[in-house]
């Protein structure tokens, strides 16, 4: 399995080429912000496990075993947006409690919030009485 800082490069570089078809090092570099030497350093450490082929100054490729990875890591990023969503957090921190919370779930709680994003959206009236809960927990507690 790869380690946290290898999710996060493998869901950008397949983000990355499902939007422009290509992932350079520098197009990396800016999205995760870091410096072109530390992804050069990744992207061959991810070639090395398999997740991708790279060639200098050619650019790389996700092999089969990096576009299933990374297309599940975008999944599970988008899923737990999706439920911050629906519990109510503010938008501005969802993408910041995402990034901090991700790796730390097992796929089985995953899947678990999978179901409960679905239950929420299969009823739209769910979703409502969780707003009135929050609302009268609000109201409680000012």
């Amino acid at each position: 399995m790869p380690t946290p800082s290898m999710e996060d490069y493998l869901e950008r570089i397949y983000l990355l080429i499902e939007e422009k078809g290509y992932a350079r090092v520098s197009d990396i570099a800016d999205a995760l912000e870091v410096h072109p030497s530390s992804v050069t350093k990744m992207v061959q450490k991810l070639d090395t496990q398999e997740y991708l082929v790279y060639e200098k100054y050619r650019g790389l490729v996700l092999t089969a075993k990096g576009k299933k990875i990374g297309k599940r890591l975008v999944y599970r990023h988008e899923l737990l947006e999706e439920f911050m969503r629906i519990i109510g957090v503010n938008e501005s921190g969802i993408y910041h409690d995402v990034e901090g919370i991700e790796h730390h779930l097992s796929w089985d709680a995953i899947d678990r919030i999978g179901d409960l994003v679905q239950y929420f959206e299969e009823n739209d009236n769910r979703v409502d009485e969780l707003r009135q809960v929050q609302k009268k927990n609000d109201e409680m507690n000012q």
